[in-house]
């Protein structure tokens, strides 16, 4: 080999372990964003999540799609801030939000500013006893209970800098402490069905296909297969098909009645 060639492929691998490099590099700042994140909604820390987004941002919560900075503003401050702290950007005594971010998985894709995360929650949440306020009704009662959902989250580089860009996050299921999931309600949490302005914190549009435990199913992976290569796509039980579809014909055989 000769010089010129010997120099022609270190420079291609001191190219290659750079650009590698740099790929494991966004893919800790994207995992940092995200667990950042969580321990912002923890200590329900609004002002500070809210930075965390782009400017064209979407949040993708509950069934509901809000929709810029603006309409993150209006999910996290004008909504939950003012239900669970009374308006206080901070943790307050009796109130419990724990979010762990678990199970993180970061794909940085080809154009180095675009990222994708798949990540979980396992939610734990409570009022005390002793630090109830009678005229707030989210706050009214003690309760305790369980959250468990996933994120399917994309990520953009802005100015050197990753920030949210979707956070599609996806609650699977719900569970009182002392009851458990076995027992959990259909829409544990009643999904929003009014749009903003209407209700002034509202989403800007609606999820058709959202669903909550004990209807189960695959929320999809941003990723193919590592080995195969091919898209991870669940079945659906025919079993499950045919419960939901009665329930459809009841509701729908009813409504015909009134």
């Amino acid at each position: 080999m000769t010089d010129t060639a010997r120099i022609e492929a270190l420079e291609n691998q001191v190219a290659d372990l750079a650009r590698r490099l740099t790929v494991r590099e966004d893919e800790l700042d994207v995992r940092k964003l995200q667990h950042l994140y969580g321990y912002l909604i923890d200590k329900c820390m609004y002002n500070e999540t809210v930075d965390l987004f782009t400017d064209d941002a979407e949040v993708r919560f509950f069934g509901g799609v809000w929709k810029g900075k603006e309409g993150a503003r209006r999910l996290y401050v004008e909504r939950f801030q003012k239900r669970f702290t009374h308006g206080n950007n901070g943790p307050i005594d009796g109130f419990l939000l724990d979010h762990p971010q678990l199970q993180d998985i970061v794909t940085i894709e080809p154009d180095g500013v675009t990222a994708h995360a798949r990540a979980r929650s396992m939610m734990q949440a409570g009022r005390h006893k002793d630090y109830l306020t009678p005229d707030n009704p989210m706050m009214a009662n003690p309760r305790q209970w369980w959250e468990g959902g996933i994120y399917e989250n994309t990520y953009k580089k802005v100015d050197g800098v990753w920030r949210i860009h979707v956070l599609n996050y996806f609650p699977h299921w719900h569970a009182d402490f002392d009851k458990g999931w076995a027992y959990t309600e259909a829409e544990y949490v009643p999904f929003p069905k009014v749009l903003y302005p209407e209700d002034p914190s509202g989403p800007d549009a609606l999820i058709e296909d959202h669903w909550l435990w004990p209807t189960h199913k695959l929320l999809p992976f941003h990723m193919p297969h590592p080995v195969t290569g091919k898209d991870m796509v669940a079945e659906r039980w025919q079993g499950d098909i045919d419960r939901a579809q009665a329930k459809l014909d009841a509701k729908a055989g009813a409504q015909a009645a009134e």
